[in-house]
């Protein structure tokens, strides 16, 4: 990838400017920052047909789903002002309800667990009249087909506007490739990138579109919530 780039590079400025090293860092710095898609953070858009926008979040275990969305969760309701409910169907981790529920409490919005793709759907629709429902998922092995065929029934059942897969900055390239794999099938149309404060290299930027991945939406640096974020 980096030769692919240094190519580019030698073949978009003449023989002079190439002996220039300030243009040439500028240069590369515009290369590598149009390959990095993003996809703008805007306010939560307007209900449309009396539905609250829908946002879920996937990917694999141990990357920080459930902080994150209790980050998106906080500034949603504090900094934009809209009515928020969260649910969770990460009823397999021991705590993982009573985690997200902490964070509800803290930030007073209703919270609903729920077991399967039917009780996700009735949760969504008792929450029609809010501005965005964040939906918590179990983390799934990238491996476990079985585990991916039942999220894409949650998935389905929750009829999302957004489904962000969160990815972590510490994973290396070739387990990165094979989250996007399969995880972007089913339904993931954003990423977040989490734990850059734990990273050594930042190269996942480049390793997600290379992929196939779709726009980055969020970042998060660190776990204070609501501010890592």
């Amino acid at each position: 990838y980096a030769e692919k780039l240094l190519k580019q590079l030698c073949m978009s400025l003449t023989g002079q400017q190439l002996t220039d090293r300030k243009m040439l860092r500028s240069e590369l710095r515009k290369l590598v920052a149009a390959r990095i898609r993003t996809d703008r953070a805007e306010p939560a858009r307007p209900r449309r047909g009396g539905r609250a926008q829908v946002i879920s979040l996937i990917g694999p275990t141990g990357v920080g789903k459930t902080t994150t969305i209790a980050k998106l969760a906080a500034n949603y309701k504090l900094r934009e002002g809209k009515t928020v409910g969260l649910i969770t169907i990460d009823t397999y981790r021991i705590a993982a309800v009573d985690q997200l529920r902490t964070y509800a409490d803290i930030i007073e919005v209703p919270l609903h667990a729920v077991l399967t793709a039917g009780e996700l759907h009735q949760a969504v629709e008792s929450m029609r009249d809010l501005d965005v429902v964040l939906i918590d998922t179990a983390g799934r092995s990238q491996n476990n087909r079985l585990r991916l065929s039942q999220l894409k029934s949650f998935i389905a059942a929750a009829e999302p506007d957004e489904v962000h897969l969160v990815v972590s900055a510490t994973a290396n390239r070739a387990c990165t490739v094979a989250v996007l794999e399969r995880f972007v099938p089913l339904g993931a149309n954003r990423i977040i990138v989490t734990k850059l404060d734990e990273a050594g290299s930042f190269g996942i930027f480049l390793n997600v579109p290379a992929a196939g991945g779709g726009p980055i939406s969020y970042v998060t640096t660190g776990q204070d919530v609501p501010e890592d974020i």
